[in-house]
């Protein structure tokens, strides 16, 4: 479907106070990326995955965490990028934060 209306929408519960909406094409994946459970001691473990990523902050304050690059605090309006197999993660200062995520290739995990 071309078109997906946020308030007739469904989110996938991740776990407690993650949330995820998803819109995709055949080589490109949007995810509205919703924390409730925040601020947070500590980051969330690294991870990576082959998809090219790139990220911008719609709500909330987050610290963002690269491998080879220093730490960055980013707020809303801020944007990020994690190349292919490049360990990141965030770690959440405010109580909710909005992400919007871009992937390429699409990741057909989060495809249910």
């Amino acid at each position: 479907m071309p078109v997906i209306k946020f308030s007739e929408s469904t989110p996938e519960i991740v776990r407690d106070g993650l949330e995820r909406r998803i819109i995709y094409t055949p080589n490109l994946m949007t995810v509205i990326v919703d924390f409730s459970d925040g601020p947070w001691v500590e980051a969330e473990p690294f991870h990576s995955h082959p998809h090219e990523q790139t990220s911008y902050v719609a709500s909330g304050e987050i610290i963002f965490y690269c491998e080879g690059e220093p730490e960055q605090y980013l707020q809303a309006g801020d944007m990020f990028s994690a190349a292919s197999n490049q360990k990141h993660t965030i770690r959440l200062l405010t109580p909710k934060a909005r992400l919007i995520d871009s992937f390429n290739p699409i990741r057909q995990e989060f495809i249910k």
